[in-house]
């Protein structure tokens, strides 16, 4: 890839690998967009790519020095989104480059479906599909004319819509703040304009089927490719989740091909993303495949599930056999039902000494073991704080599943010896701070779990006390020896409850009654 000169008035880039010999396609537009324009430019993709300011087309003088700089006798293709700016620039570069004799066609994009009554609709993500299906063709030889009519007909068919948590920061201008927290904007353009409608948001499900509703109509029918659009500042674990939410969707059984997800038109720093649905046919899916010079360019792929193979030998999930005790399952679901109940209350607590998950971890785990309590052996003491141990070490993320999976476990291998339940749960306690490392003082939740569990002879009541004395304690230590709190300044610590110990408290409080 190379540039004209002329920069900055000219902002060109072009392809230093082209002779002119086959259709040139040119496309572009205003800046904040990356990687579109520019770093689609390449083998199998655009010849040429004329760069405005942010949000703003290009000049005639760009454009028509990009048609001079790649187009031969085999002529060139302008690759234009409907906006009246690039209309106007792009079609006028055109007339005067045809007075020097070349051949110069153009077709404009208008996917975006958000303003059904708009009479021109805007050009979005979509205009990839118009990109990727007439450079292949252009790529291969095909003439003027065929490309010309494969890109139309690429426009008449597809369509896009978008959603977005924010707006865009535009430099040089202040932010606009009209998307309030706890809602989205639906079918808002790729410059900021406004959307549709703001709607709530509640996850990347919910979302993702706002979106695909809008595209019911157009998907009803036949397989379809839908390329997944970050519109800048959404992270690609997000971009992750959006696109398992797409290829999970009952409203997308008939989209069976995606190109990404991946940013492709971007709108700056918008924390949002957009899909563009396509027909699949038998000929414009080998353009689609087609291999590209250009890295931007992330492939499509065809939907299917994960390929998988079974876990090696000693990892295969161990099930026990189940057993019934009334008494113990309700203790157990009333926990349980607790820890998910206190999810927000704990994150917010972890908020201020760790990354504000401890509740969300324990809900998880909590959740888990509501779903299994008719699998497990509820009657068998041993069995069942093994049982627990390994449901716990494959649902419940970070280190305290670690920690509370040993906890369990060892607590298990300590009945199995012929000690008490308390006893047992106290060989547990020990074995957690034989591995973890962590004591009393060190503001875990062992601060309340090994006062509560030496207190478990006498009752659950001083079980409870000394529990809640324990947690309580741990707002007044000023520095944390383990955990993800150890690197936490001290002002962030004092007057708070380490949510772990907090945790332990309530289970405690809540079995006393």
């Amino acid at each position: 890839m190379t540039r004209l000169d002329g920069y900055p008035h000219i902002k060109v880039v072009c392809r230093a690998d082209w002779d002119k010999s086959r259709v040139a396609l040119i496309s572009g537009g205003g800046s904040g967009h990356e990687p579109a324009h520019a770093g689609f430019v390449g083998a199998g993709l655009l010849t040429a790519a004329v760069c405005g300011e942010v949000f703003a087309s290009p000049s005639v003088d760009a454009v028509l020095a990009g048609i001079l700089a790649v187009t031969g006798k085999a002529g060139c293709l302008l690759i234009v989104k409907n906006y009246t700016g690039d209309r106007l620039n792009f079609g006028l570069a055109a007339e005067r480059a045809r007075a020097f004799g070349l051949k110069v066609s153009m077709v404009v994009v208008d996917d975006d479906i958000a303003l059904p009554d708009l009479p021109q609709a805007r050009g979005v993500a979509g205009t990839l599909f118009v990109h990727k299906i007439a450079g292949a063709l252009a790529e291969g030889g095909a003439d003027l004319d065929h490309v010309a009519r494969a890109a139309q007909m690429a426009i008449d068919n597809m369509a896009s819509i978008g959603t977005s948590l924010d707006t865009c920061t535009v430099p040089g201008s202040q932010k606009e703040d009209r998307i309030p927290a706890g809602k989205a904007e639906l079918g808002l353009g790729i410059h900021g304009e406004a959307g549709v409608e703001q709607v709530s948001f509640k996850d990347a499900a919910t979302a993702m089927d706002q979106v695909l509703e809008k595209l019911e109509g157009h998907i009803s029918s036949g397989s379809h490719v839908a390329i997944l659009n970050n519109l800048g500042a959404t992270t690609p674990l997000e971009m992750s989740i959006l696109a398992h939410a797409l290829a999970t969707s009952p409203r997308a059984g008939n989209i069976t091909h995606i190109v990404g997800p991946a940013p492709l038109m971007t709108s700056l720093d918008m924390h949002g993303f957009s899909v563009s649905v396509l027909p699949v046919t038998e000929e414009n899916k080998a353009l689609l495949d087609a291999d590209v010079g250009p890295a931007a360019w992330p492939g499509m792929q065809a939907i299917g599930p994960a390929s998988t193979r079974p876990l090696p030998d000693g990892l295969t999930p161990i099930r026990p056999n189940p057993s019934v005790n009334a008494q113990t399952r309700a203790v157990m679901s009333e926990c349980c039902a607790l820890l998910i109940a206190a999810e927000q209350d704990l994150n917010t607590l972890d908020a201020k000494s760790g990354d504000g998950d401890t509740g969300s971890t324990l809900a998880t785990a909590a959740r888990a073991l509501t779903a299994r309590l008719d699998d497990l052996p509820l009657a068998d003491a041993t069995q069942l704080f093994r049982a627990i141990g390994i449901e716990l070490s494959q649902t419940m993320g970070g280190s305290s599943g670690v920690i509370l999976a040993i906890f369990f476990e060892a607590s298990g291998d300590a009945c199995a010896g012929g000690l008490p339940v308390h006893k047992a749960l106290l060989a547990g306690l020990n074995r957690i701070s034989q591995v973890g490392g962590a004591q009393i003082g060190d503001r875990t939740m062992i601060d309340a779990l090994e006062p509560a569990l030496k207190a478990l002879p006498d009752g659950l009541a001083k079980a409870a006390a000394a529990a809640r004395a324990g947690a309580d304690a741990t707002a007044k230590m000023t520095r944390a020896n383990a955990g993800r709190a150890a690197y936490v300044p001290e002002e962030n610590l004092v007057g708070h409850n380490d949510p772990g110990a907090e945790a332990v408290a309530r289970l405690f409080e809540q079995l006393a009654g």
